[in-house]
């Protein structure tokens, strides 16, 4: 059986739990921060799970994580 690659954008954006689920950041920090209140914005910094619709998805991309 051949090595799989790893998908490099994904192993930049997601992270492994000790559990074996998946972490990710939330989106819409790039950009219009200041429009946006600072309630938001302290949310937005933290980690969240990656939904399990998508688990298999971000599993079949980081086969070594």
């Amino acid at each position: 059986m051949p090595k799989l690659k790893t998908h490099r954008g994904a192993a930049k954006r997601f992270k492994k739990t000790a559990t074996g689920k998946f972490l990710r950041s939330h989106s819409g920090k790039r950009h219009l921060m200041g429009a946006k209140p600072a309630k938001r914005m302290r949310r937005l910094k933290k980690l969240t799970l990656v939904h399990d619709r998508d688990l298999h998805e971000v599993r079949r991309m980081l086969p070594y994580a």
